[in-house]
């Protein structure tokens, strides 16, 4: 990223210098329709900053801002040159007074990458839709900002913008008024009406949660009531989407979730209003700016979709709300301790979800999917601490993964089996009451919560916090002359090598085998045997895991298992093993499990037992096959046709490919004719039995189903099916484009393009691919939802052997990528476009080149490539273990 990265050192001297009494930011956005087209648009910032010295002696600082050209600089009245103190992304400034006001007039860019003020164009309607999204610092491409996280300010905004638009921000609207002056010429020029918009000062906060959203957006409103607090409710989306919107459903959520956390947290909600904007081609789930949350606008569901989508984001809606207070109200103070917010807010969003909603299940999603998250990049060699060593930013970006978020989260549940419940709350009472608006590190949570709980917590944070890796629990029982468990004991293995690695020692490179951390578990250990029919827990123990061999006593005597499940009711962070007896249990009577979250673990081990290359993929799939069709829980379902899915893509034999596909195919069509008619189960089988359909008759009925000569009782082929149908018919060379665009004249919207441009790419021709290629990879004509859209599309299984000569043009590319485009398109093109689909040693061996040759690279790309490079070599493993199963 040129010239765009700030360092921990950087942040850390600028705090020690200096603190922030105020940004008053005047936006005009008028640009942003109308005018005469140019190759990049921008837009008119002024930023006046109040600030002060508190160190003796400094009187140089920078401040930040990214942006094609500056008007001017004036810091205390005095005019400082734009080409001698502006690089591009930073203003030099010096002469620092104890007492400080800086004016920075700017013309900034809108963005198309979803990075700082993203510019959205609706095709259905021509409308323009503008919003902001910063994390981790992009709030300097919209204007000069002090960007980290620990130089919180209150913030004042004032926008100008168009005539019939609305405009909000993290502050509630305290007036509005014409605006008729004239705009400069750049970016569209011209003189042209508009309203200037003012907003309410904010509390203190940081730079990354501001926020503005702009444009003719559909908007709904509402209030929470407790008492005698009122909190003003609204939601928006385009207004080509108001027809999908459920606002009552996402309202009600939102009052569940401000009833629960006052109830638990015992601080009111602390800042004012509460908007929540579906916003358009937005690279994250949501993002929590105080007053204004931004979430993507797939949550607004345009088909039939299932009870997991609507819990989906039910727990994005309460995990943004639970930064409310973890990462609004009190902040990391840099990014090393992200977690303090993400984990929080990940825990909270599912302990919520199961306590104030609908949704009293969301545990067993939550150890299906959001651990499974956690496990796979637990054991990456880029794994790190959940509170990491964070250099720079770059290493911010990569650090929202599945361990700051799913594992931190895991290790908070077993905080909570630690210390308790109560003690857990009171401890976040705590934290709040003593750090509100301020920033903090993980000392002054260790401090309340060892207040609260009497526990040691320095030590529990040094095993769980502050190592890598996941730890694997195994039962070994024996059994006495009366078959009865004469003892059972939970084995510990500690992970070794890099993903041991301690705080500090590790930024994603291999540095050698290190020792493993054998951790404290506060785990439940079940005893399951069939009666009538079911497999049911009889006898179950809670016990402290401490080292390599722990004695579960309580489980002495009982009668003999047929299935031990260590970590039943998902306490603690691990994988889970199980003895002989309990996989030859599992093999017949998987399905028979009564418990729908043991089920989950059962199929949660299963997974990992695959990955490791302990089990043959397809013994994954043959139990996927025999014991899917029973699975209950909608979310687990769909888990496990993704795991499959990728068992088959990824983990089973070359030579088994063709006829695991036909297995799976046939079985996914075989369960979408027994599925109750309009179930959301026959919706999740249909969906499978397109993502695996490969032979001619597969296809032909996909095509049946497609146009109509073919019926499934009451499975409705909305909008959103006919495109899922339509993708495996394009890759497999059965639709080509004028059949995908006739399915974008009945779909002529923002969604219908991404899903055009997607099966477009996905076709089965030299000269697709290599448009394709070229969008993403030579030219930045396209937004970031379209880059998205064509990476999927262009990676095709079936299409092996048409994508081998992109390999090597990868590894030629990638570097000149990440120095020429934002992070977040060089992330999802290294990353998207990765030949993981030539599974063999000659693209190892590439990989493990490209390493060797490129040691100078940045951090954050080698990361990236050390990643895929390791999901690479898991494959390998597991397919030789299929292999030998075959």
């Amino acid at each position: 990223m040129p010239g765009e990265n700030l360092s921990r050192d950087e942040a850390r001297e600028r705090a020690e210098l200096l603190t922030v009494d105020g940004y008053e930011v005047a936006l005009d956005l008028r640009s942003a329709i109308g005018g005469t087209a140019s190759k990049q648009r921008t837009f008119r910032s002024v930023t006046t900053i109040r600030f002060r010295r508190v160190a003796p002696g400094g009187t140089a600082t920078f401040v930040d801002l990214i942006a094609p050209s500056v008007n001017a600089v004036t810091l205390n009245g005095r005019q400082l040159d734009p080409a001698a103190v502006f690089d591009g992304s930073r203003i030099a400034l010096d002469g620092l007074a104890d007492e400080n006001v800086l004016v920075v007039d700017a013309q900034c860019a809108y963005s198309r990458t979803g990075e700082g003020l993203h510019r959205f164009v609706d095709p259905e309607d021509g409308e323009v839709y503008l919003y902001t999204q910063y994390e981790p610092a992009d709030a300097r491409r919209v204007f000069a900002t002090f960007e980290q996280p620990d130089l919180k300010a209150p913030f004042r905004f004032e926008v100008t913008a168009p005539e019939g638009w609305t405009v909000w921000s993290n502050g509630a609207e305290q007036s509005r008024e014409e605006g008729r002056e004239a705009l400069p010429q750049t970016g569209g020029g011209g003189r042209r009406e508009g309203r200037v918009w003012r907003f309410a000062e904010t509390a203190p906060i940081s730079t990354y949660i501001t926020c503005v959203v702009a444009g003719p957006y559909h908007y709904v409103t509402d209030t929470y009531r407790r008492g005698d607090l009122e909190i003003p409710l609204g939601a928006m989306c385009r207004k080509a989407l108001a027809r999908h919107f459920d606002a009552d459903d996402i309202f009600l959520i939102t009052k569940q979730g401000f009833d629960f956390f006052h109830d638990n947290f015992d601080h009111p909600y602390p800042f004012g209003k509460y908007d929540q904007a579906f916003v358009p081609e937005y690279n994250l789930g949501a993002m929590e700016n105080p007053g204004m949350v931004t979430f993507r606008e797939e949550y607004i569901y345009r088909g039939k979709v299932t009870r997991a989508a609507y819990e989906r984001r039910a727990n994005v809606i309460l995990h943004e709300m639970a930064h409310m207070w973890f990462g609004d109200l009190v902040t990391m103070k840099w990014w090393d301790d992200l977690w303090l917010k993400e984990s929080f807010a990940d825990f909270m969003g599912s302990f919520s979800l199961a306590e104030a909603t609908r949704f009293t299940n969301s545990w067993v999603t939550f150890a299906n999917s959001r651990k499974a998250w956690a496990y796979r990049a637990d054991q990456l060699p880029s794994t790190h601490p959940v509170t990491a060593d964070i250099r720079d930013l770059e290493d911010a970006k990569l650090n929202f993964d599945g361990i700051t978020y799913a594992k931190g989260a895991a290790v908070l549940k077993q905080l909570v089996a630690y210390a308790g419940r109560e003690a857990f709350l009171e401890g976040a009472r705590r934290y709040f009451t003593r750090h509100a608006y301020g920033n903090t590190t993980l000392a002054d949570l260790l401090s309340v919560l060892e207040e609260t709980s009497g526990r040691d917590m320095k030590a529990w944070s040094r095993s769980w916090l502050e190592t890598s890796g996941v730890n694997t629990l195994t039962p070994v029982v024996t059994y006495d002359a009366q078959d009865r468990v004469a003892e059972l004991a939970v084995l510990q293995d500690a992970p070794s090598g890099p993903g041991a690695a301690p705080r500090g020692e590790l930024r994603g490179e291999p540095r050698g085998e290190l020792p493993g951390e054998l951790r404290p578990h506060r785990v439940a250990v079940g005893l399951y045997r069939v009666e009538g029919g079911e497999l049911v827990r009889y006898a179950r123990a809670e016990v402290d895991v401490t080292g390599a061999r722990t004695v579960v006593t309580e489980l002495a005597g009982a009668d003999r298992p047929e299935l031990v499940l260590v970590n039943d009711d998902d306490l603690t962070y691990c994988k889970v093993r199980f003895d002989e007896g309990s996989l030859a249990t599992l093999a017949v009577h998987l399905g028979d499990i009564a418990d729908p979250l043991a089920r989950a673990l059962c199929w949660s081990a299963l997974w990992n037992l695959t990955r490791d290359a302990l089990m043959p993929a397809r013994n994954f799939l043959a139990m996927v096959l025999a014991f899917a069709g029973r699975e209950s829980d909608i979310g687990v379902l769909q888990m496990l046709h993704a795991w499959a899915r990728s068992a088959l893509v990824h983990y089973v034999a070359p030579a088994w490919r063709e006829e695991g596909g036909r297995l799976l195919s046939e079985g996914a069509l075989r369960e979408l004719r027994l599925a109750e008619p309009g179930s959301e189960h026959q919706l999740t089988w249909a969906r499978f039995f397109a993502a695996t359909a490969t032979t001619d008759a597969d296809l032909a009925f996909l095509q049946g189903l497609l146009d109509g000569a073919t019926k499934i009782d009451g499975l409705e082929v909305d909008q959103e099916l006919r495109w899922t149908f339509l993708e495996p018919l394009a890759a497999h060379g059965r639709a080509d484009e004028s059949v995908i665009g006739a399915e974008l004249a009945r779909d002529d919207t923002a969604s219908g393009k991404r899903h055009q441009v997607r099966c477009l790419a996905a076709r089965p021709s030299e000269a697709v691919k290599a448009q394709a290629w070229a969008q993403v990879v030579e030219s930045d004509a396209l937004s970031n939802a379209l880059v998205e859209a064509v990476i999927a599309g262009f990676g095709q299984p079936s299409q092996r052997a048409l994508l081998a000569p992109y390999a090597p043009r990868y590894f030629a590319a990638i570097e000149r990528v990440w120095a020429e485009r934002s992070i977040q398109i060089a992330m999802d093109v290294v990353r998207g476009l990765f030949p993981s689909l030539q599974d063999d040693a000659a693209t190892l061996g590439a990989t493990d080149a490209w390493l060797a040759t490129h040691e100078s690279a940045p951090p954050a790309l080698r990361r990236l490539v050390l990643e895929a490079r390791d999901d690479l070599a898991r494959a390998l493993r597991a397919q030789s273990c299929d292999a030998a199963a075959g």
